[in-house]
């Protein structure tokens, strides 16, 4: 008889939805938002203040995403920007104005406050999607901009480490590295550059540890 065997599914691992923080003090709109953004894939963090928006951005893993009405209580959605613009945060935030506001001017002062886009009420819901996929692919550009500056001054501080004093033993010749290990010469160097080692012999080594046979 021919047996079946079960085979075990791979766990899938979902990929984390994007955070987007809606502050929107009109409970309609707030609601209708936070709907359509979440029928979007997105997780929607929802605050109906200028304030609690604030201490949201301020807090642990903040949304890089803030959709923000222009007129609140408390703060308003320029005033959020400054904010957001004076801080020294490690990562961007992408702030999305909403407003009933169309003038030049009011453009202007937007833009100039720190906001990275402008949207109109009433919201159309596939506008702000597209808007908003805009600022997730500004944040992978900001990220992958990070990573680069990272990796260069990790290969300047291995530079520099190499042209600095490097303490050595003068016995069995080992390097102390910075974080107070002894290894051998060649690792040292392999690891801090892209130099790579052969073995080989040199004169004096091989007449030293090789003698050649003495002719009778």
């Amino acid at each position: 008889m021919q047996g079946s065997s079960a085979v075990s599914a791979a766990p899938v691992i979902a990929a984390a939805r994007p955070r987007v923080l809606v502050a929107e003090d009109e409970a309609v709109t707030r609601l209708l938002l936070t709907s359509t953004l979440t029928r979007f894939g997105y997780d929607v963090v929802a605050v109906e203040d200028g304030e609690r928006a604030w201490e949201i951005l301020q807090g642990p893993r903040p949304p890089a995403l803030a959709v923000l009405d222009w007129s609140m209580p408390g703060l308003d959605g320029p005033e959020i920007c400054e904010r957001i613009r004076a801080r020294s945060a490690a990562s961007y935030t992408y702030v999305l104005l909403v407003t009933a506001r169309s003038s030049k001017s009011d453009v202007v002062a937007g833009l100039s406050a720190g906001a990275d886009d402008f949207i109109s009420k009433p919201v159309d819901p596939e506008e702000i999607r597209a808007r908003l996929r805009v600022g997730e692919r500004v944040l992978k550009l900001e990220q992958s901009l990070a990573e680069q500056i990272h990796k260069l001054q990790e290969e300047k501080a291995h530079v520099q480490e190499l042209q600095g004093m490097i303490p050595i033993c003068m016995h069995c010749k080992r390097i102390r590295s910075q974080e107070q290990i002894w290894e051998r010469v060649e690792t040292y160097i392999e690891q801090r550059s892209d130099a790579k080692f052969s073995h080989a012999l040199c004169q004096d080594c091989l007449e030293k540890h090789y003698p050649a046979d003495e002719q009778s």
